[in-house]
């Protein structure tokens, strides 16, 4: 046996292969997707894209739902991330002053809708994204 296969099981040629012993982890139930969704909005607007990444690494696998909602929040708070970082350069030529608080209120506003959407289980799109992480 070759590192990855999985013993007495099917092999999949273009599926996700894992060590000996190890097995995959068990999907959430829709209501689990539906909170943990919320929750990794709510957490984007907390500590800006740390609660998106990590929920995105440990909960990618465990349902279809959350894995939009973590990928979505990811991206969004990458992407204001990068928009604090050259609002910061730019309080220099002050323009940037009035820039972070807009990005603060565009942030808040957003998650909120974002963890409704999710808590209603339905998916969100947030606007003025860059699609760092794609499906």
């Amino acid at each position: 046996m070759t590192y990855g296969q999985q013993p007495g099981g099917p092999q999949h040629p273009g599926g996700p292969q894992y060590p000996g012993g190890y097995t995959p982890p068990k999907p959430m139930s829709p209501e689990d997707q539906r909170l943990w969704a919320t929750l990794t909005h709510i957490g984007g607007i907390f500590f800006n894209f740390v609660a998106p990444l990590v929920a995105y690494l440990v909960l990618r696998d465990r349902g279809g739902f959350i894995r939009e909602h973590t990928r979505a929040a990811l991206n969004f708070h990458i992407t204001m991330a990068i928009a604090y970082v050259v609002s910061g350069i730019l309080t220099i030529v002050l323009i940037g002053l009035f820039l972070l608080p807009a990005i603060a209120i565009v942030t808040i506003v957003f998650g909120i809708l974002a963890a409704v959407a999710a808590n209603s289980g339905q998916f969100y799109r947030y606007p003025l994204t860059i699609e760092f992480i794609k499906q």
